[in-house]
This record gives C-alpha cells, structure tokens and sequence, in this order.
C-alpha cells in the first residue's frame, strides 16, 4: 500500500531514489529533473501531497480515490489523467480479471497508482530505463510503455477466449446440455473485455491528434500509433469473438429445439404404437368377454333358470358364443383394430 517506487531522473537515466515525496519534489526543482511515482492503493493523503505540488485537478484527484472508472483520457491544461483497464485471463475459472491503472502526466512528472495487481508497472520500469532514449522523451514515454503493456498484456486474454470458444463449439455440436451456460458465462466475460478494451482506439486516437500540440516528439508518436494498431486489432477479435458467441448460441438452440422435435417424434410413434397395442387388446378382451359372459350366466347353477331343460340348450349356448365372438371379431377388424 502507499509508495512502491519513486525516483528521479535526469536525462533519461535514473538520478536519484527519494525516501519521501517531500524529497522527491525538492530533488525535481533542483535538478530540474522528471519525477516517477508509483503508488498502489494510496490513502488520500498521499494522493492530495501529489496533487497539491503537482497542480492535479481537483476532479482527477476524486476519479483515484473513488477508483472504479471506465477507461478514458482527459486532459486538464498542462496534465494529462488516463484510465486504464488491464485485464489477465483465468483459465480455471474462466473469467476475465480486471485491474485499474491511473497515469497522471505533467511536464515534469508522471504518476502511476494501481488499484489491483495488474499490471506489472514494475517491468514497465525496468524497460524505460533500460533504453535511456526512450525514457527521455519524457513523461509521455512512461504513458506509452503503461499503455503499450496493457495493451500487449490482453493477448493472452484474447488466446484464453479464443481456446474457450473452440471448446464450446465442441460442445455444441456433442449435444453437451450444459453447454448453453457456458455460453452465456463466455459472453458476459467478452462483453466485459470489450467495455475495457473500446475505448482505448478513440483515446489513443485522441492522444495522437494532440501530440503536436503538446511537444510530442515524432519518434514517440510513432510508437503511440504502433500500440493504437494493436489495439484496434485487439477490440476487432473481442468484437468477432461476441458475434461468434452470437451465432453458436443461435445454432445451439436450433439444435436444441431439433433434438426435442426428434424426442417428441419418438414418444409420439411410441404412443401410437401403444395405442395400437391398446385397442388389439381391448378387441381381444371384448370377444372373450361374450362367450364367457354366456358361460358364466348359464353356470349359475339356479333351477328355474330360463331354457335349462331345454335338449337343444348347450348346443344353443355354445353357438351362441361362438357367435358373438366371431361377430365382435369381424367388426374390430373393419375398424382396424385387429
């Protein structure tokens, strides 16, 4: 928390490592020199000493305290406020993790805070100062080399999407069921990707059109282009990757909707099919039902029952079953039954 690294340097070289802030702004006016401070959650004191040596808007000042802001650039006269959204991809949980980075640029000092781990300004550091060139152009060139890790940072954010659409697409056309979750989750993590990421063309667009205004140096509008080409290419994959999403979740419920029109299909032929099956053996319990319904009368064993002494009565009785059945018979096969 607070103050992670802070120097001075002077001629594109590291001059000095101020122990407090205080010393760092006495160390700038005395060497005329350019200021580095990286903080990383810094409290509101910490954040108004810089602002109020530095001249940083009070508005400005506000957005870092309050962190939580969408990418944007805005200038104030001679200090340039950005807002940044690195993002690293988990792959276990399949979630794209955001950070927030501010970079606050004046004329002779720079000002990074970090509201999360990401991204690593201290390799950011290491590279500047590696090329003393470069890091004399100034505060400008510590803007581009934050804005050029961020945006180099969301490849392998794009690699991890890309690996889990193919993943799904897998899925989809397996017939996996749950993968209609998977999508939706996939799509709220690109849309996600692409409030981070759409701002930045229009800001750098923005960054390069004032560059001349400002002193920009020629070679480092260069470079400011470079990283705009990048991540115009970045925002074209996040938008193609949300239409693909589109379109997988449209072909996935086509065929969801298929295989349910296929399982009703089957369950109708099969009810038909019990149907038939029903109706054969209603026939066959009908005739049956005749015949045994002659016997079991006549086997009542009562003394006055009609035609029981008749001689020809048993032959009667068994002819009339007979019939009976045949009659039923012959009407269920009309109807199709049997």
């Amino acid at each position: 928390m607070g103050v992670v690294d802070n120097a001075v340097y002077v001629g594109g070289r590291r001059a000095a490592d101020p122990t407090s802030l205080e010393a760092t702004y006495e160390l700038v006016r005395e060497h005329a020199g350019m200021a580095w401070i990286g903080l990383y959650r810094p409290s509101h004191e910490e954040i108004r000493s810089v602002a109020d040596e530095f001249g940083i808007h009070e508005l400005a000042v506000e957005d870092t305290v309050l962190a939580h802001q969408r990418p944007k650039l805005e200038r104030y006269d001679d200090v340039l406020f950005t807002v940044l959204r690195p993002a690293r991809y988990l792959d276990v949980e399949e979630e794209v993790e955001f950070g927030e980075v501010h970079v606050i640029t004046g004329p002779d000092f720079v000002v990074t805070v970090r509201h999360a781990e990401a991204p690593d300004l201290a390799r950011v550091r290491r590279r500047v100062e590696a090329d003393p060139q470069l890091l004399g152009f100034g505060p400008q060139a510590v803007l581009y080399a934050v804005l050029d890790q961020v945006v180099d940072d969301y490849s392998p954010v794009l690699a991890g999407l890309e690996n889990d659409i193919d993943e799904i697409e897998d899925q989809v056309f397996g017939g996996d069921p749950a993968v209609s979750r998977r999508i939706y989750e996939l799509l709220r993590e690109v849309i996600a990707f692409q409030r981070a990421t759409h701002p930045l063309v229009g800001m750098l667009a923005d960054l390069d059109a004032g560059s001349r205004a400002y002193g920009v140096s020629e070679e480092l509008q260069r470079y400011l282009r470079d990283v705009q080409d990048h991540a115009v290419r970045v925002v074209e994959r996040a938008d193609a990757f949300r239409v693909l999403l589109h379109n997988i979740l449209t072909v996935n419920a086509t065929l969801v909707g298929q295989r349910q029109n296929e399982e009703t299909q089957r369950l109708t032929e099969a009810s038909l099919a019990q149907s038939e099956e029903v109706k054969r053996i209603s026939s066959w319990a009908a005739i049956l039902f005749a015949p045994t319904l002659v016997g079991t009368i006549y086997g009542m064993n009562f003394e006055t029952m009609p035609e029981l002494g008749w001689r020809f009565g048993y032959p009667f009785a068994v002819a009339l079953m007979l019939l009976c059945g045949v009659a039923l018979h012959a009407v269920f096969k009309r109807r199709g039954w049997l």
